[in-house]
């Protein structure tokens, strides 16, 4: 019965999680804290959102690494 109940409450919570970060997808706001914890909350329960949350923290590095490089890139153009 508890477990149930827990596992009932990690997928309302991980569907709210997600519901709002897709509204902040489209509206200013931090979609990309509240996607990955959506994925992240429901990946304890399907296996389907494991993959998904691979995928966005995969793409979320690729992300920050390129990031970094034009980061690099627009330091050595600016302080010659």
């Amino acid at each position: 019965m508890l477990s149930n109940i827990k596992s009932k409450l990690i997928t309302v919570l991980g569907l709210f999680f997600i519901v709002i970060g897709t509204i902040f997808v489209l509206l200013p706001g931090p979609a990309i804290l509240f996607l990955p914890l959506g994925l992240a909350l429901l990946s304890l329960e399907y296996p389907w959102a494991k993959v998904w949350l691979r995928k966005t923290q995969r793409w979320l590095r690729q992300g920050a690494v390129q990031t970094d490089k034009f980061a690099v890139w627009l330091g050595r153009r600016f302080n010659r």
